[in-house]
Formats: C-alpha cells, structure tokens, sequence
C-alpha cells in the first residue's frame, strides 16, 4: 500500500488507537483477538489486516510486547517469577518463560539475573581498520567493534550496559592474538572458527546468521536480505537487526547495502563499511 493510500481511511488509524489503548488498559486479562476486535466493532479478520498494516506486528505480537515489557518492570522490582507471571496476567512461570525466549532469547530467571556471574574478558587492540574492542566469555566472542576516534572510554561503558552484572578482567594481550587471527591475510576464506556468544531476540539471531551466508567479496541489498529470511517486506527491521549485530566482520553486516547501491548506515561508520567491502573484494579477486 502507498503512503497515500492511508490518507483515504483515517477511520482505520482511529480504529488502531483505540485498539491499542484497549490493550494496553486491559493486558492483565490477556484479551484474544475476536475481544480486541469487538472493542472496535470489526470482524476478527478484517481487524487483524488493519492492524498488521498500521502496527507492523499482529494485535495479539503487540499485546504479548505489552505484556514482556511489564514483567521486565516486575522482574526490575525483584518480584519473582510465579508473581511477576500471574501479576501479568500469565497462567504461571511456563507462559512466561515462553513469552521471555520467543521474544528476548534469553529466559526470564536470566533476564532477572542481568549476567550476574557471567565472566567477561575484554581487551582493545588494533586491526587493519583501526582500533577495536573485543570481548570473550567462556562460550565465545560476545563483542567485538571498531572504535571511533579516541572514544575508547565510551565504547567500554557500552559493553558495561550490555552486560550488567557480568565480571569484566582486561586481557589485552590474549585480545590481540584473537583480534589477529580474524585478519590473518592468509587465512582460509572460510571465516568461521570463532565461537560466537550472542545476545538477542530470535528475530536478531535469525538475521545474524543470514548475514554469514553472504560470501566474502559479495554485497546485498536489505530487500534481498528480508525475501531471503521470508520477510520481503520487513526490510526496515531486517535493517535495524543489521544495525545491531554486536559482532563486527565474522558476522558481516558490512555486506549489506542499499538497493540503490550506496554503502551509509553502519554502526562503525560508512567510511569503514567501503575500506571492508573494498578489502574484500581485493582478497577475492
């Protein structure tokens, strides 16, 4: 649908509001669709078209976000499980741990616990494309990024919020022989002996690991991206989960680029993502 063609039923978005006010006043009770759509006197099916196309998401995904982000608040106030999921109108624990993996890939207990006793080495070396942070847990690299300018302090604190509750232990030197070894000139073109220890809701981890498809040397588009993923048009969040990918080059979010064939949007910044893509193609040719 156009743009323009959601002037010529504003009636729909007065619809969406109130639905959505509906559900924000009454989540407790875990409304299902045919309740939502009544309270704006639509058929279920007809309710559920409008709203995907105005929302983005299904009523029932935009209440179940509703619901996620009360327990995160109930959860934040030490309330305990069993509590936080009746509290939130959730039969008990199993709903809410559903709703906590689906959602945030991480259960709730772990969500409470916010890393407490996870051990973070961390170090900053430099690379071919400049200085970088990286940090490893016993299961792998859980961040690795360039680091602009003298912003090193910044991009530290950035981990920190990442991870609260972790135990972080600087280890420059065994960084910097990790860091090495990614851009090993001679290395196999196969660049994935690394372990990976990722954090991020199922639909990140699922674009993440498109992103390793993408042969070295090659670039796509983010439409190309979406369709491959069974989303073509869900490219402005296949987009943003690009944008977030907190492990620069062994997960190659720099292969993306715009349909156009502009290279702008990275999280290291544009002049990098063209150094990468150039070096790449350089090794590959």
């Amino acid at each position: 649908m156009h743009l323009n063609d959601y002037s010529k039923k504003p009636e729909d978005y007065i619809r969406i509001e109130k639905a959505i006010q509906f559900i924000e006043a009454n989540f407790k009770s875990q409304p299902n669709l045919e309740q939502i759509a009544e309270s704006v006197h639509l058929s279920k099916y007809h309710f559920d078209r409008i709203f995907k196309r105005w929302a983005g998401v299904s009523p029932i995904q935009f209440l179940q976000f509703t619901t996620l982000d009360y327990t995160k608040q109930k959860l934040a106030e030490s309330k305990s499980l069993l509590e936080t999921a009746l509290e939130a109108g959730l039969s008990g624990p199993s709903r809410l741990h559903d709703l906590f993996v689906t959602f945030e890939a991480m259960t709730p207990g772990e969500y409470k616990m916010k890393a407490v006793g996870l051990k973070i080495s961390y170090g900053f070396s430099y690379s071919p494309f400049g200085d970088c942070l990286l940090a490893t847990t016993e299961r792998g690299i859980c961040h690795f990024g360039f680091v602009e300018g003298n912003k090193r302090s910044e991009a530290l604190n950035q981990l920190f919020q990442t991870w609260p509750g972790a135990t972080f232990t600087e280890t420059s030197r065994a960084v910097s022989s990790i860091v090495n070894s990614i851009f090993k000139i001679d290395q196999t073109k196969n660049l994935r002996p690394f372990n990976l220890h990722l954090k991020g809701t199922n639909f990140q981890i699922n674009v993440w690991k498109a992103l390793l498809s993408i042969p070295e040397g090659w670039v796509v588009s983010y439409q190309s991206l979406a369709s491959y993923l069974g989303y073509p048009k869900a490219f402005r969040a296949v987009a943003n989960a690009v944008a977030v990918n907190p492990v620069a080059f062994l997960i190659p979010c720099h292969r993306v680029i715009a349909k156009s064939g502009k290279i702008h949007q990275y999280r290291w910044g544009s002049a990098r993502k063209k150094a990468l893509i150039g070096w790449e193609a350089a090794r590959t040719a």
